[in-house]
């Protein structure tokens, strides 16, 4: 599993000019489902995400949390993350994950963050997407 993690201001996800998916402050999450991924890996990636202290304290300081101040998230299907660029101009997918099964996956990691999160968006597997944010920092993290 790879997953981009950007702190946003807000964040939205558009499919055929519709806003499927729109957050304030939070987290965007672009996820990748990779061949060897399965759901018993979930977990362990969601308590990351909500306890991962990358918001600023009254000091200036990275100590606050996702929960620590109401942030919302905005996951976003992307198997573009697992493109191998080593051979050629054209990037291969073979270490992306077979469609079905990643998007049984996307889709129980976005029941898991709703457990965690008031507020979890996301996008729509497998179609093309269209996403804005204004990135907070800029602040990204890949897990």
């Amino acid at each position: 599993m790879k997953i981009v993690l950007q702190r946003v201001n807000h964040a939205s996800v558009t499919v055929d000019n519709n806003i499927v998916g729109e957050i304030g402050k939070g987290y965007l999450l672009l996820l990748g489902i990779g061949r060897e991924d399965t759901m018993a890996d979930l977990p362990r990636y969601v308590d990351k995400i909500v306890k991962l202290r990358i918001f600023s304290d009254e000091n200036g300081k990275t100590n606050l949390s996702l929960k620590d101040v109401g942030g919302q998230l905005l996951v976003v299907s992307q198997f573009t993350l697992y493109a191998d660029c080593r051979k050629g101009n054209r990037p291969s997918f073979t270490d992306a994950g077979d469609p079905q099964l990643a998007n049984e996956l996307y889709e129980h990691f976005i029941d898991l963050c709703k457990e965690q999160v008031e507020v979890v968006e996301h996008g729509i597997f497998g179609a093309d997407m269209k996403v804005s944010l204004e990135n907070d920092g800029p602040f990204t993290v890949i897990l």
